[in-house]
């Protein structure tokens, strides 16, 4: 069906306290401890004669790991929200995201081959980190997905964002805004200037408080649905 987004709701998040740090980076033990833990998608040649691919292209951009929300705990544990690109997602996992926004199951055969086709992959990621008895290093011991959004692109001047959504329990809380900022960010720093997406009509509101509009100089979307083939 046609893509939808799911990303504003009501009600207390499981960290609706949380203190906001939104543009702050990771550093120390745990970004080197996450960096062996985390398979990072490998960028390859499409074809045995393809010139490589160097880190310095825009097209390889990416804004790394973005530290959204933190909150100290009692117990001495952290719990924040990461946003993060070029991460390896499950399809499982992603599908059971889909299943607390209410979204229908679509075939993981296909979900995995939508995320391996996608040009961005932009992640919201849960995470606990507790102090290791190791020289004060805080360690992973939790870290969940609770967000995505992703982009197809033609590499070159058109990308369109889809499959927006942030974990109910999550929501209120400005992360889908974060989310697809710095989505809409990580496609422009790649030379990307003409960004599409489709919504519901009950999230149309949302998206223009991010810069999209509806119908632009009367351009319209169009959809192929013929009444017989």
């Amino acid at each position: 069906g046609a893509p939808r987004a799911s990303v504003s709701g009501g009600g207390e998040g499981l960290l609706s306290s949380l203190r906001s740090a939104r543009g702050s980076r990771r550093g120390g033990g745990v970004g080197e401890q996450q960096r062996h833990q985390r398979k990072r998608r490998a960028v390859s040649a499409q074809s045995a004669g393809a010139t490589a691919v160097h880190a310095d292209d825009p097209a390889n951009f990416s804004l790394g790991e973005i530290v959204l929300v933190e909150e100290a705990m009692a117990d001495g544990s952290v719990k924040r929200v990461v946003f993060n690109t070029g991460l390896d997602v499950d399809a499982r996992e992603l599908e059971k995201l889909c299943d607390k926004v209410g979204w229908p199951r679509r075939p993981i055969r296909k979900v995995e081959l939508a995320l391996r086709s996608s040009y961005v992959v932009a992640t919201l990621h849960a995470q606990t980190l507790k102090d290791g008895g190791s020289g004060g290093e805080l360690q992973l011991v939790e870290d969940s997905l609770v967000g995505l959004a992703r982009a197809t692109s033609d590499n070159a001047f058109n990308a369109t964002i889809w499959d927006v959504l942030v974990d109910p329990e999550l929501q209120g809380q400005g992360l889908g805004k974060a989310l697809v900022e710095h989505t809409v960010r990580t496609l422009l720093r790649r030379d990307i200037g003409n960004i599409t997406l489709f919504a519901d009509g009950t999230v149309v509101d949302f998206y223009k408080g991010l810069g999209f509009e509806t119908d632009p100089s009367g351009i319209k979307g169009m959809f192929w649905c013929p009444s017989s083939w």
